[in-house]
Formats: structure tokens, C-alpha cells, sequence
């Protein structure tokens, strides 16, 4: 068993090449004394990416990789989430009831030794009709103002509200490029032609067109939704979820905006429609939208007419960009010396911005569990079971957007709320919920991708029940409660104030970048 001292890298994009920067940090690289690292990809296979979204944790995978926060958001055209404006997603439009919910990136408030506020609020201790998002966290308020997320003063990947980025995809994945081989990361245009096997049933080589054979000691399989080496070569199985999760095609627009110092939205807008739901991003220069929808549910032709009227006038002249999805995971995602991060992993759809968080994850495995001395097989078995658990936990999340809705206004959305289209575990927590709210123990934190906060802001923006009526006498805080969302309130008008706007924030990041990529903190 020799240690592992080539990594090949087949496929480029932001799954290969930040696994390439992450991976050339963490191990160093061959001149380093670490390991040679080499990424191949085809000159003519564009960038798929259909939301340009991100969750919180991709700074703290920015502040590692060593890219600074002007760089990023001058480079990328970058702009700052603080969450997600969900609209029409609980009862049709024009229903009554609220039209639409908000899922923030902060966490609710609690002070030291003060009650969690959640079961105050299911008992009424908040100002009525106040939903539960608004009344925990000030992120709303500040969002709704088209504030931004931090001052002007904050250092790199700091700020009073949690926050994510909306991006230019190819952007981003040209930046994370420029910086990995910055690292020390080989970087080799070339057309993947066939793999070989080992007589083991290892890869033995990726053979190229440009190159010939090329061979290393791992291989890290980013080649998206053909997975190259992890499907076709290694024959590892996709789990479909096709019969929870319909969505199945996407149409996207790139839609500029009418003035270029228009307001930029400080959160991704989904709104659902008959057959799926639209995005719509802000970014510096357009916005980014789209329309997801099932195919088993709609046609094409339909699909664009959704899309175009969703959008306006603004989309006459504009073609849309049609993206086929295969929503689903590999049971084994490593395999021998091949491993897959990214789309030959797996693919949840894109409402809730997993996929990058996804290769973030992977590619932190890599890193942190590196099988220095050769063994693969016991990192290969903690990998799988980790990323398994990973996807069907992001997939039950997404799902539970879907499930509890009250539209029944099209087949697509009464499908959704069909008990077989909905996991056995998902069910069963939505059982348990019923009498008691979401707490931290019902999640294995180091699988979950996203918080407790975040599930319960889902749930509850939902309008889903729980009923603590027989529990009352465990929640003797009520008073405190009570002055704890009042004091929330309170602070809500002081944080819009002490908040720039969200394109005067990205305007002054912009002006701290130099020519040569260096932040020049004294502009500002």
C-alpha cells in the first residue's frame, strides 16, 4: 500500500476547482511537499448552474481557501443573501391568508440563560399575526429595506446578520480557478476519451485526446451529471428522486435592470407557480431568474409562457437557457481511488442552494480525512455513509417545502402532499412535531446542512400546527418571552438604520479592490 502522492482532478468548474483549492490549502502541493494535484478539463463544456445561490457556509470556505471579500465580490459581481423570500408557496394567489414567508440565515434570537422563544410564539407571546421569522430575528426588516448585511467597517466575512452571496457562476468558477493554480494546482485542457480499469477494478488512467494516458493515485471525479469515472467507468447506482422531488427542467434569463443604480433585493425571491417556482437574484449589473418545474406536470412551451409572464416585458427580447436536472444521489460516492464531488455525486434541486454546500462538503471530507498512507477503504466507507445521510437529510428539507402546502389548485402540488411522495423519516418527524416543536435533538448536527433554526423557520413559515395546549405548564416564561420580542422589534428599527443599503454595501466592497485583486481598505 503506497501513500497517495497524485491527486487528478477530471472536470473543472466550481466543483473541481474549488475541491482543487481546498485540497491544494489543506495538503499543500507537490513543491510543498505535499501532494501534486492536476486538474484536466474539456475546453468546450460550459458552466451548469441555476441559481447563482449560496448558504452561509461558503465564507468560512472563501476565508480558507485565502480569497479576500472585495476580491470575491468585485470578481464574481457578487452580491449579499441574508435568506429566502418564499411567495404563494403556502395557498394560491389570491387565497387568503399571508401571500408569502421568510427564511432567514440568522439564528433566533436568545440571550444567556433567557428561554428559547419558539414554543412563546406558538402560545401567542408575540404580537399577533407576527410570523415567526419576523418575530425572532430583525433579518426581515433589513431585508425587506434592501439593507445589506454588514457596515461598512466590518472585516472580511463579518457582519451583524448571517449572510450568503448571489453570484455570476462562471465568475466564480474563473476566480476559484486563478487562484488554485495560484496554489500550485496543474491545470490541463484535454477531452476525456475513455477510463481503464486496474485488474484490482481501480481506475488505472483517464485516457485524453490531447494527453494520452494520464494517471495519478486518487481521481476526483467533477465531470457533472455524465460522472465519467464514478457512473460510467465504476458503475456506482443513482438513486433517483424523482418520485419526491418532480421537479426536472429548468429556464433561465439573465434580465438586466431597468436603471444601473436600481435597488438590488437582499434575498432570493421564490415564488411558486403551477407547475414549480421561480428564482429571482439580484446581482451588481442583472438579475438572475428562472422557472424550475416538472415536466411530468407541464410542457416546455407552457413553461417558458410561466416564466415570461412572471418576468414582464423586460423578458421580450431575452432567450431563455433550457437546463435538463437529474434530481438524485449515488449511493457510493467513493469508490476504490475515484472519488465524486459535485454533480456526479448527486443533484438536489436548487430551492434552498445545496449545491455548492454540497461540494463544500465533499471536498472538505477529502481534505480533513485524506488517506495519507494509500488505505482508502475505511475513508471510503466513512465518506459514503456521511454523504448519504448528507443528501437524503438536504432532500427531506426540500421536500418539506413542498409537502405541507394547502394549494391543491394543480396536480404538481396535490402530488406533493401524496404520503408516498414524502420520506418515511420526514413523516414521522412531522408526526412528532405535531405536539411538540423542532429541537436540536431530533438532528445529527455533523449530516445536517442546514440548521435547526432554518427547518423551523420553514415549518412554521408553512403554517404548520403544533399544538402545545397540553404542555403549557412547561413554559413558565411567558412574561420574559413577551419583552424578549418586543425588545426584537425595538432593535429592528435601529439595525435598518445602523445598515447601508445593500447596493451602496456591494458599491463600497467593489471600491476597496485594487487592480490587482488587493482590498484597499482607506477608499472607503
Amino acid at each position: 500500500m503506497a501513500p497517495i502522492q497524485s491527486i487528478l482532478i477530471v472536470g473543472g468548474g466550481t466543483a473541481g476547482w474549488l475541491t482543487a483549492g481546498f485540497l491544494a490549502r489543506t495538503l499543500g502541493t507537490k513543491g510543498e511537499g505535499g501532494v501534486a494535484i492536476t486538474l484536466v478539463e474539456s475546453s468546450d463544456i460550459g458552466i451548469i448552474g441555476v441559481g447563482e445561490g449560496t448558504f452561509p457556509s461558503i465564507r468560512g470556505t472563501l476565508s480558507t481557501l485565502g480569497i479576500d471579500e472585495p476580491t470575491f465580490v468585485r470578481e464574481c459581481s457578487a452580491t449579499f443573501k441574508q435568506g429566502i423570500q418564499f411567495v404563494d408557496w403556502v395557498r394560491a394567489p389570491g387565497a387568503q391568508g399571508p401571500s408569502a414567508y421568510f427564511h432567514p440565515f440568522s439564528q433566533p434570537s436568545q440571550k444567556p440563560g433567557s428561554p428559547e422563544l419558539l414554543p412563546y410564539w406558538l402560545l401567542g407571546g408575540a404580537a399577533k399575526d407576527l410570523a415567526f421569522a419576523d418575530a425572532v430575528t430583525m433579518q426581515k426588516r433589513v431585508a425587506d429595506a434592501r439593507h445589506g448585511s454588514k457596515r461598512l467597517t466590518d472585516g472580511d466575512y463579518l457582519g451583524p446578520m448571517n449572510y450568503a452571496y448571489h453570484f455570476d457562476a462562471g465568475k466564480f468558477a474563473g476566480l476559484l480557478a486563478r487562484h488554485a493554480k495560484s496554489l500550485g494546482v496543474q491545470h490541463r485542457i484535454g477531452t476525456v476519451e475513455h477510463v481503464t480499469l486496474d485488474a484490482t477494478g481501480a481506475i488505472g488512467s483517464v485516457v485524453t485526446a490531447e494527453w494520452g494516458a494520464l494517471q495519478a493515485d486518487l481521481y476526483i471525479d467533477c465531470t457533472g451529471f455524465r460522472a465519467e469515472l464514478i457512473g460510467k467507468a465504476l458503475g456506482s447506482p443513482f438513486h433517483s428522486l424523482r418520485d419526491s422531488l418532480f421537479v426536472d427542467r429548468a429556464l433561465a434569463m439573465q434580465v438586466p435592470y431597468a436603471q444601473a443604480d436600481a435597488p438590488i433585493a437582499s434575498y432570493t425571491i421564490s415564488t411558486a407557480h403551477e407547475a414549480g417556482w421561480t428564482w429571482d437574484i439580484g446581482l451588481q449589473q442583472r438579475r438572475g431568474v428562472g422557472y424550475v418545474y416538472s415536466s411530468r406536470h407541464t410542457d416546455d412551451s407552457r413553461a417558458e409562457a410561466v416564466l415570461r409572464a412572471h418576468i414582464g416585458a423586460a423578458a421580450d427580447d431575452l432567450t431563455p437557457r433550457m437546463l435538463k436536472l437529474e434530481v438524485g444521489y449515488r449511493d457510493v460516492h467513493w469508490i476504490k481511488n475515484c472519488v465524486a464531488v459535485g454533480l456526479s455525486g448527486g443533484f438536489i434541486e436548487p430551492l434552498e442552494a445545496s449545491g455548492i454546500g454540497l461540494i463544500e462538503t465533499a471536498a472538505y471530507l477529502i481534505g480533513f480525512l485524506f488517506p495519507k498512507d494509500g488505505n482508502t477503504e475505511p475513508v471510503a466507507k466513512h465518506f459514503n455513509s456521511f454523504m448519504r445521510q448528507r443528501y437524503a437529510r438536504v432532500a427531506d428539507f426540500v421536500k418539506m417545502h413542498y409537502c405541507l402546502t394547502q394549494r391543491n389548485d394543480h396536480a404538481f402540488w396535490r402530488d406533493n402532499t401524496a404520503s408516498e411522495s414524502i420520506s418515511e423519516t420526514l413523516r414521522e418527524q412531522l408526526a412528532m412535531w405535531r405536539c411538540r416543536p423542532p429541537h436540536r435533538l431530533d438532528f445529527v448536527t455533523d449530516v445536517e446542512m442546514y440548521p435547526p433554526s432554518s427547518w423551523q423557520y420553514v415549518l412554521y413559515g408553512m403554517e404548520f400546527q403544533t399544538d402545545l395546549s397540553q404542555s403549557r405548564s412547561a413554559y413558565p416564561h411567558l412574561d420574559a418571552a413577551r419583552q424578549e420580542f418586543a425588545m426584537i422589534q425595538k432593535m429592528a428599527h435601529h439595525a435598518v438604520a445602523d445598515l447601508p443599503t445593500h447596493r451602496a454595501l456591494v458599491d463600497a466592497m467593489c471600491a476597496r479592490y485594487a487592480v490587482l485583486g488587493r482590498p484597499i481598505w482607506a477608499c472607503v
